[in-house]
């Protein structure tokens, strides 16, 4: 047997704060050769990140030290490299596609310097060179027309491109080791595939290892060799994925694969008052060229969409990255420019300006996608959730603001008492719930979820599943569920959107759409769903 690419031994990692010492990884060791592809798998804030930043030593020296440990990569122990010999592996022989794009792109630099920044700063010299080079990673990554998409900056792609231009960044020096945390994370079904099967074409051509991390049981099994399920900081089973998915000895294990979204979405009740509608919505973006920067096109990223969400029932909007589920969400919310009667309870708001629209905002809420981008790091969370109040509810004390915060936290499933904590400080399940409770603070009538589950572990999602569900019952809540999870749509929606390309392939009620969709998009949505839920559980869900 030949020695380990990289060979994890006794790790312990502890962050200090203050007087208070907190252990997060307890004595882990794994090993993983090359060319092959381990899983860490695990519910939030067990760990797994934080073990992988430790391979690089991307934790920083001030709060995360080693009280035990050895990291060999290629024989060489990289707990105690300098950083000089740390810079000359990371973006070359070990780079890493991290859970949240947005955070990690420059929002002020466009795709094409982000990416040419690491070809050249490894060697690559000429400028032609390089703008060929990034095409074809572009390419490679499954960005359309790539050669268009060179001048664009982070917030003009859709969450699913983002994600996409990370792992082309990160294979763009042909690495050793790929170390990819929830890569797919953002990503609708059909794009899942397509990455995990460029992965693997791509870890064959090259040899180069994978360190894969993820709550997608799924995943795991499309594309890992060995797998390690770690629970608090520890590593309570590993071995080949068959074996400890056909065979899983712990009850860690057991209860994840069990675990799904379950329960029934509300009843249809056509007798229910109109919460929000849109009717031949438009929201067109304009292409500019020339010297005078004349309009020549138009992106068209909703085209002609009417929906209407009933107080108590969930119209859910799927369809691949770019499709303009989010747009539309935007600009139902009026947080974009569009065109076509928009109304709240049965009145106009699509001509109201920001003074018009800020006494509604209480009522018209929003989770975002990417909760560390949404989550300010210099607000502590009980200053991100109170934010609401203070601007819709001036009256309130300070006592009852904390106490509205923390009810909010404990209806998400976090402990009120870290309501003081920053958001750093959470994982990134911890940091979408925190989200969910700011939205929820309020009160509203409408919330539109921008895939509120996409970076939550599968117990955990059921746990947000039937959190909403409740939420919704209680309040008469209206939501709009948008996702590329048609497991969790199935479980939240009445009505069911299909869009592609800015139009609405298909609609109706959801049931009668899982259990027969009309449109060869959307059959081909489905099949890709449903094939990596067969790969979870053993069985197709239908």
């Amino acid at each position: 047997m030949t020695a380990p690419l990289l060979d994890v031994r006794d790790l312990s990692i502890a962050f200090t704060q203050g007087a208070r010492t907190a252990l997060a990884v307890d004595r882990v060791s794994f090993t993983l050769q090359r060319g092959r592809t381990l899983a860490l798998v695990g519910e939030s804030g067990s760990g797994k990140s934080v073990t992988a930043l430790s391979i690089v030593r991307l934790l920083g020296s001030t709060s995360a030290s080693y009280p035990s440990g050895e990291v060999f990569f290629n024989g060489k122990d990289l707990l105690k490299a300098d950083e000089p010999a740390l810079r000359a592996v990371r973006g070359n022989e070990i780079t890493m596609v991290f859970q949240e794009p947005m955070t990690s792109l420059n929002p002020l630099h466009p795709i094409e310097k982000q990416i040419g920044e690491i070809l050249e700063l490894h060697g690559m010299r000429g400028a032609q060179e390089r703008r060929t080079r990034i095409i074809e990673l572009l390419e490679e990554v499954g960005i359309r027309d790539p050669a268009s998409r060179l001048g664009a900056f982070p917030h003009q792609l859709s969450g699913g491109q983002r994600q996409r231009v990370m792992i082309a960044m990160a294979l763009a020096n042909r690495p050793d080791l790929f170390i990819a945390d929830e890569p797919t994370t953002a990503l609708d079904v059909t794009v899942q595939a397509q990455i995990l099967k460029l992965l693997k074409e791509l870890q064959g051509r090259l040899g180069m290892a994978m360190l894969f991390i993820t709550h997608d049981l799924g995943i795991v099994r499309k594309i890992a060799d060995d797998v390690c399920v770690m629970q608090r900081g520890k590593i309570v089973e590993a071995g080949p994925t068959e074996q400890v998915f056909a065979h899983p000895q712990h009850p860690y294990t057991q209860a994840l694969l069990a675990a799904e979204p379950k329960g029934q979405p509300p009843v249809a009740d056509e007798s229910a008052p109109t919460v929000m509608s849109a009717d031949n919505l438009r929201v067109w973006f304009p292409i500019k060229s020339g010297f005078l920067r004349r309009t020549v096109d138009h992106v068209k990223a909703v085209d002609g969409v009417s929906i209407n969400v009933r107080a108590g029932q969930t119209v859910g909007v799927v369809g691949e990255s770019g499709s303009g589920k989010t747009t539309l969400g935007l600009a139902m919310l009026r947080l974009i420019r569009s065109e076509g009667p928009i109304a709240y309870l049965g009145n106009r708001i699509d001509t109201f300006d920001s003074d018009q629209m800020r006494p509604l905002r209480r009522n018209l809420q929003i989770v975002f996608q990417d909760p560390y981008g949404s989550l300010s790091p210099r607000m502590s969370v009980a200053e991100i959730v109170e934010e609401g109040l203070l601007v819709q509810k001036r009256g309130m004390s300070w006592e009852q603001r904390r106490e509205i915060v923390a009810r909010a936290l404990a209806d998400t499933g976090l402990d009120p008492s870290a309501m003081d904590r920053y958001p750093h400080e959470f994982s990134g399940g911890q940091r979408q719930r925190i989200a969910i409770a700011r939205a929820m603070a309020l009160e509203p009538d409408f919330v539109v979820l921008d895939e509120p589950t996409s970076a939550l572990d599968m117990s955990v999602q059921a746990q947000i599943v039937d959190l909403l569900r409740d939420l919704q019952k209680r309040r008469n809540l209206a939501y709009m569920f948008i996702s590329h999870d048609l497991k969790v749509v199935r479980a939240l929606a009445t009505d069911l959107i299909v869009m592609r390309h800015g139009k609405v392939v298909e609609s109706g009620p959801a049931a009668a759409i899982f259990a027969a969709p009309q449109s060869d998009y959307t059959r081909a949505l489905f099949a890709a769903a449903f094939n990596i839920e067969a790969d979870r559980t053993g069985v197709v869900s239908q």
